[in-house]
């Protein structure tokens, strides 16, 4: 699955979970751009995308999520 692909399905996954229809896509999009974005909502976002994708992430693969865009990038590398 290309990146485009990735970035297309995450982005309702994102709505979702945020609960913010509003909400768009950048790689560079953190906790600190998103007003809900707690450590309870990240922990079901990386849920819900485990769950939409079909990957599984370890702790330390989490540990290094810093932006969406990492977390886009590490489906793209599960889903090759």
């Amino acid at each position: 699955m290309d990146r485009a692909d990735i970035i297309k399905r995450i982005e309702p996954v994102m709505r979702d979970v945020f609960d913010d229809d509003e909400i768009r896509y950048r790689d560079d999009l953190s906790a600190s751009d998103v007003e809900d974005w707690d450590s309870l909502s990240h922990i079901r976002l990386i849920v819900a995308v485990e769950k939409a994708f079909r990957v599984r992430f370890t702790s330390t693969e989490m540990e290094t999520f810093n932006s969406v865009g990492d977390l886009v990038d590490a489906v793209a590398r599960k889903t090759v």
